[in-house]
């Protein structure tokens, strides 16, 4: 039986929703245009980010993974789906998370660890497919990387069993111990002036809309991500961070956000940082 070409499977997973792009020999991703052949736009080597070039659709790895037939079948593609040694994916343009298991011990803690779910076997473990996106982490533990937002997998087939829900103890993997530098916010005790110390707006459903907005902005975020995060952190602490407001959980909910765009630990730890002393707090 003929094998289908690599552009016709992408156009298969397409058709299902699922992103493809092409992957060249070593599970390399090809750029999407004339411009970006090689890496000669400056894009990093490892290509899973977007590059600096000015093409018209977003360039590398996970980035360049689309739906639209039309950018598939586009001559700036032809030469990649051409060369290319396999297909890869973007879970998270899918909505799906890949628990990616690199050996025998790391499936046989997945076994024993994570609810079944929809399993592909690997040349040395086994991907484990489910329906949800998170925030895409390696090495979570040994031979465990956890793929999804602005991440790519290799597609190896349809594989067994049926999609479970992505469930808490994966998302569990990606969340760090905040570093022993944060800050506290909701413990502030700096009374808002003028007021006493008393909240003048400690209701649920106005802090709940600007959390969800903080979190809509920089969702959305195409650019700039370092600059808007640090201005959004600025905004909600200028808003409820003298007041008492802020708990933990609203505060793990933007530093979420904030990684689902790219950003470090680090970097979010950073820009809140930076906030409050640039707000005296």
């Amino acid at each position: 039986m003929t094998q289908p070409t690599p552009l016709r499977r992408a156009l298969a997973l397409a058709a299902h929703g699922i992103p493809p792009l092409p992957l060249r020999a070593g599970k390399v991703p090809f750029g999407n245009c004339p411009d970006c052949t090689g890496n000669a736009c400056g894009g990093r080597p490892n290509m899973k980010t977007p590059g600096p070039c000015a093409c018209p659709h977003p360039c590398h790895g996970w980035a360049a993974a689309t739906t639209d037939t039309h950018v598939l079948t586009s001559p700036a593609w032809a030469s990649a789906w051409r060369q290319a040694a396999a297909v890869a994916y973007h879970p998270g343009g899918a909505g799906l998370t890949v628990v990616d298991l690199d050996n025998p011990d790391a499936v046989d803690w997945a076994r024993a660890t994570l609810p079944t779910t929809l399993t592909v076997p690997t040349t040395r473990g086994q991907h484990w497919i489910y329906q949800g996106a998170m925030r895409s982490v390696n090495a979570v533990r040994p031979g465990v990387d956890v793929k999804s937002l602005m991440a790519y997998a290799r597609w190896l087939g349809n594989g067994t069993g049926a999609t479970a829900p992505l469930p808490d103890a994966v998302r569990a993997l990606a969340v760090k111990t905040p570093p022993t530098t944060r800050r506290a916010p909701q413990r502030l005790s700096v009374p808002l002036r003028g007021h006493g110390g008393e909240c003048p707006h400690r209701t649920p459903t106005y802090l709940e809309r600007g959390i969800v907005m903080a979190e809509q902005r920089i969702s959305e975020a195409r650019s700039v991500i370092h600059a808007t995060v640090y201005r959004t952190f600025l905004a909600v602490l200028s808003t409820h961070g003298r007041c008492g407001c802020l708990t933990d959980t609203h505060i793990e909910r933007l530093f979420t956000a904030a990684q689902a765009k790219g950003e470090s630990p680090r970097h979010c730890t950073d820009a809140w940082t930076n906030a409050l002393t640039a707000l005296g707090m």
